[in-house]
Parts: C-alpha cells; sequence; structure tokens
C-alpha cells in the first residue's frame, strides 16, 4: 500500500534541513519503500501566505496522511503578532486536530559526542532515557484563558485542566515503553501544590497495578529537573504533563551536547503522527547552510519506525548516522575538539546518504 507522507518545511532551518531528510526518502523509495509525498505550509511561512499559521488545506492534507513530516516553526519575525495568530499556534492546533496526544523523545548519547555534552563523560555515557510527555491537555490547552484588567492593573490568566482519561492514555503508553525496556518508569508531577498532579498522581498508581512488572516512582518536577543534571543515568521512562514535558526534554536534550542530535515524534492512537526534531527554527542561522540535519534525519527514521513500521529502513538510517559521526564529521554545534571536520548542512546530508 501507498502511503502519503506531508511534508511541512515551515520556517527557519526548517526547508534547509527538511532537504536532508527528502534525499533519503527518496533513496529509500527506490529500495522499495512506497509513499507519495505531499506538501503544504505551517506556522510562519503559512502566515506570510494565507494570514493564519494552520489552513485549513494544511489541516485537510494532514488527516489523510499517514505521517507527517515537520521542519521547524517560528521566529523573531511573527512575534510582533497577536498571540493566537502566531506559528506556534498553527502547530497546536494541528496536534489537538490529529489527536496526537502523545509525544515520544527519546534522549540518548551516541558515544562519539560524549565530550560534547557539558557534563562529565562518566555521568552521561551510555545515556538512553524515553521521555513521554502528554501533548494536548493542560495548561497548553485549558479554558478560561487570556487577559484581564482588575482595578486598573492587568493580568493574564491560564487554566491547567487534565481529566482521568486523558492520564490514562499517556500512562498506558509510557507503561508499554518500560515495561519493554528496563521496567522503570518515573512519573513526574507536582503534587504537593498542583491538583493536576494530585489526579495525576493517583490515576497512574491505579495503572500500576496493571503493570505490576514496572516498578513506578514518582519524582516532583523541581527534583527531577535537578536529578537529570546530578544522575540522569537514574532514569529509563519518564512520563509527564504537557508543561514540565516540554521544559524538562529540552534539559534532557542537552545532556547530549546539543538539542540538534535529538528526534521526536507525536502520535495518536492509530500510530498517525508528526516527526520533527526537537530543536526550534534558528532563524539567526537560517540560510547559511551550517544547520544541523541530524535531528530532522532521525526524526524521519522513527516516522519509518512508528507509523509506517519498515524497522529495517529506520535501523539503516540511524546506523547511517553513527557511522558518519565515527567519521569525525560534524556540523559546528557538535564540532568539539580538533580531530573533528566540520562540514555544512549538505555535505552531511550527503555523508549520512553514502553511509545509508
Amino acid at each position: 500500500m501507498t502511503n502519503e507522507i506531508l511534508i511541512l518545511p515551515g520556517d527557519g532551518i526548517g526547508p534547509e534541513i527538511m532537504n536532508e531528510a527528502i534525499k533519503i526518502i527518496d533513496v529509500c523509495k527506490k529500495k522499495g519503500l512506497e509513499v507519495i509525498l505531499r506538501y503544504a505550509k505551517i506556522g510562519g511561512d503559512a502566515i506570510d501566505t494565507f494570514g493564519v499559521p494552520l489552513p485549513n488545506e494544511t489541516i485537510n492534507m494532514a488527516k489523510n496522511a499517514r505521517a507527517i513530516l515537520l521542519g521547524a516553526v517560528g521566529g523573531a519575525k511573527w512575534d510582533c503578532l497577536d498571540i493566537y495568530n502566531r506559528p506556534e499556534k498553527g502547530l497546536l492546533k494541528l496536534r489537538k486536530s490529529l489527536n496526537l496526544f502523545c509525544n515520544i523523545r527519546p534522549i540518548f548519547l551516541y558515544k562519539q559526542l560524549s565530550e560534547a555534552s557539558s557534563l562529565k563523560i562518566e555521568v552521561i555515557s551510555g545515556l538512553n532515557i524515553i521521555i513521554v510527555r502528554e501533548l494536548i491537555g493542560g495548561i497548553y490547552f485549558g479554558q478560561p484563558r487570556g487577559f484581564n484588567n482588575y482595578s486598573g492593573i492587568r493580568c493574564g490568566y491560564n487554566t491547567c485542566i487534565y481529566d482521568e482519561t486523558q492520564i490514562r492514555n499517556i500512562g498506558r503508553v509510557a507503561f508499554e515503553i518500560a515495561i519493554n525496556r528496563k521496567k522503570r518508569l518515573c512519573s513526574i508531577d507536582k503534587a504537593n501544590v498542583l491538583e493536576t498532579s494530585m489526579l495525576w498522581r493517583e490515576v497512574m498508581c491505579s495503572l500500576a497495578y496493571e503493570y505490576k512488572d514496572v516498578e513506578l516512582s514518582h519524582m516532583y518536577i523541581d527534583n527531577a529537573a535537578m536529578q537529570l543534571v546530578r544522575e540522569p543515568k537514574q532514569f529509563d521512562v519518564i512520563v509527564t504533563d504537557n508543561m514540565f514535558g516540554d521544559i524538562i526534554s529540552d534539559e534532557a536534550a542537552m545532556l547530549t551536547g546539543s538539542i540538534g542530535m535529538l528526534p521526536s515524534a507525536s502520535l495518536n492512537n492509530e500510530g498517525k503522527g508528526i516527526f520533527e526534531p526537537c530543536h526550534g527554527s534558528a532563524p539567526d542561522i537560517a540560510g547559511k547552510n551550517i544547520a544541523n540535519p541530524l535531528a530532522m534525519i532521525l526524526s524521519l527514521a522513527m516516522m519509518l519506525r512508528y507509523s509506517l513500521f519498515n524497522t529495517k529502513l529506520a535501523e539503516r538510517i540511524e546506523n547511517a548516522v553513527s557511522n558518519v559521526l565515527d567519521w569525525n564529521l560534524r556540523t559546528y554545534d557538535i564540532a568539539g575538539d580538533f580531530k573533528t571536520r566540520i562540514i555544512s548542512t549538505k555535505e552531511l546530508g550527503n555523508m549520512i546518504l553514502e553511509a545509508f
């Protein structure tokens, strides 16, 4: 069966790194992958063309696609716009429209990049964590929200809300991942002060009775942030809510030396998903041919694994990335010591093709 893949290059460095992923898709097609690529706009690119960050055409194409490959959205160019019409709102709306409730972020360290981390090698060597983040609930979507005026003082307000079904859905995903790894799951919350976290912890504990082979632990978000830097390898699988997950996954990404190395998958119950790098649009380096395309390329590997169920091609891409790192070829963000050679975005993409 031929699957439709929707390509959303987005903003900033998005189109540049997407080009390198498309090169690999073309080679995969020659090796038997049956996909058709469609293209659409999102974020600032869509605002410039259509006046909105997520046109109806993009939503309809996304609903018809088996998977979506996304570059990045956002940039200072659009920061002056009304908050409800900025590029990031398009991505949030798309996640909600497709019910992409589950974000999976693998946090791993290639041994070749041990020296790129700001932490000591013995602290991060062999790092391999999965962060499972609830993606369409919590404070980013809760109502009411907005601005108001109380006694002449401007106020902004947001609502954080979770129901037990949302928590149970993301919890099951995390437990299923944990049972196939080291059977350890850490749930991160703020149950000492937040009612949503109190419910979160209660539901996670109830799920633990169904997964008796998995050791469930709990940690407050502030302590978890500290522990990730102090002793990151104590974690295996982490599950947390939307806002905490947003923050802690970026912190964890930097343990690997560069956020430019890490992919992510946002999935619904049917395996449809958006696959994108963890990093942003990096408008300061856009168009300079120096951006790191590896997170984008590894996001393609996640798409093959989770939505197209082609583990063989996914592993070939992952092995190619490792091989190129063995050759001491780097973009500047992961350059490391004098032994490495700094190459451009396009050159690194070409080397992945050679290793593939």
